[in-house]
């Protein structure tokens, strides 16, 4: 059997090899987008992570590389509202062991920031190992940023998410009351300073516009329990389903169709997935993704 009968045709979820998924990456077949599931929050995301050629593909040594997590709201890690920290953790330490030489972690909160970074619980997950900063959010740092683009002209972006070597995207899946869903998309808006409140004029155009600019290494959706209503900030259990997934992509677009799926919608129903899509920022059409569970 060849590789190709092998895998089947676009946009079939297939359970490959490693040895196969790096053919694959190899042969140009992408956007690439690993699903890895299972009750171990950690190993699974490693598992994703090295299905598409492990961290030292996209971290080299003396790197500094910023992990982007959602911890936007105060709440616990159980309601589904902040990435969960031991896929923030299993994250970082994989930046670690392919030789980062600083791990740099925040966001820009909605809610207090002090209360966000501790009762998220990523803080905590971080304490202690040596090379990682997670420091709250310095107003100082947002540099005015020349976007271009066709909503937003400039924004003021947070300058050591632009200046990293890497820059790792790994937002949270749930719902959100305008926008449908946050996803990696959406997640950029915590690098994002200034009246934010002034994007939801025109949300999906303006997420595009510093989606271009920012460049995404590799995305990473924490789907180990989704919040399925009154996102983004949740509150109720009965409003979170536990899923046991995490999601890896190149191809932030590509992850965030995905993603859209297990929330039973199709990537068409997510505006800003369509708008990135038509924008040229990555591929949305779940026939042309190789979707490998690992």
């Amino acid at each position: 059997m060849d590789r190709r009968t092998f895998i089947k045709g676009g946009g079939a979820a297939v359970l490959l090899a490693p040895a196969l998924v790096r053919e694959a990456m190899a042969a140009g077949d992408k956007p690439l987008v690993a699903v890895a599931e299972g009750g171990d929050y950690a190993a699974i995301t490693r598992k994703a992570i090295n299905a598409l050629g492990g961290m030292k593909r996209f971290v080299k040594a003396g790197d500094v590389v910023v992990v982007k997590p959602n911890m936007g709201w105060d709440r616990s890690s159980e309601l589904a509202a902040n990435t969960h920290p031991l896929v923030v953790r299993a994250v970082v330490e994989e930046c670690l062991a392919a030789g980062a030489r600083k791990v740099k972690v925040f966001d820009y909160t909605c809610n207090d920031a002090r209360r966000c970074y501790v009762n998220s619980g990523i803080e905590g997950a971080l304490k202690g190992i040596k090379g990682v900063e997670c420091k709250q959010i310095e107003p100082e740092r947002f540099k005015k940023t020349v976007l271009n683009g066709q909503f937003l002209k400039e924004w003021e972006l947070y300058d050591e998410a632009l200046s990293a070597d890497v820059y790792i995207n790994v937002p949270v899946a749930k719902h959100h009351g305008l926008s449908k869903l946050t996803l990696g998309l959406k997640n950029v808006m915590g690098i994002m300073g200034g009246n934010r409140g002034y994007t939801h004029r025109n949300l999906d155009v303006a997420l595009a516009d510093v989606n271009a600019r920012v460049k995404k290494h590799l995305t990473i959706i924490d789907a180990t329990r989704i919040l399925t209503a009154h996102g983004p900030q949740g509150g109720n259990l009965a409003d979170v389903k536990v899923l046991n997934k995490v999601i890896a992509s190149t191809d932030t677009v590509a992850a965030d169709a995905f993603a859209t799926t297990l929330f039973g919608l199709k990537p068409s129903d997510i505006p800003v997935t369509v708008t990135a899509y038509r924008r040229g920022l990555g591929e949305m059409n779940l026939d042309k993704i190789k979707v490998v569970r690992v």
